[in-house]
């Protein structure tokens, strides 16, 4: 998973940062981690995405509960 970079530059992308909760600076992180990347793509390949986590993962990175998610503000 290789985030697009082509905007980087452009503020409008990131003015959500100002109404951001904590939750929300912590996932923008975790979804940056290239372990975690890993850890999903395992998941996601293996089919798991919509069944418990394993308790090494949970363990490791924090994630309790699965579901559908949004993007923050839309």
């Amino acid at each position: 998973m290789r985030p697009d970079t082509s905007r980087w530059r452009a503020d409008a992308i990131y003015d959500f940062i100002e109404q951001a909760g904590v939750d929300d600076l912590a996932w923008e992180c975790l979804r940056r981690n290239k372990d975690y990347q890993q850890d999903y793509s395992s998941l996601k390949r293996l089919g798991r995405l919509e069944s418990a986590i394993p308790s090494a993962m949970e363990a490791r990175w924090g994630l309790r509960f699965r579901g559908k998610t949004t993007a923050f503000g839309r």
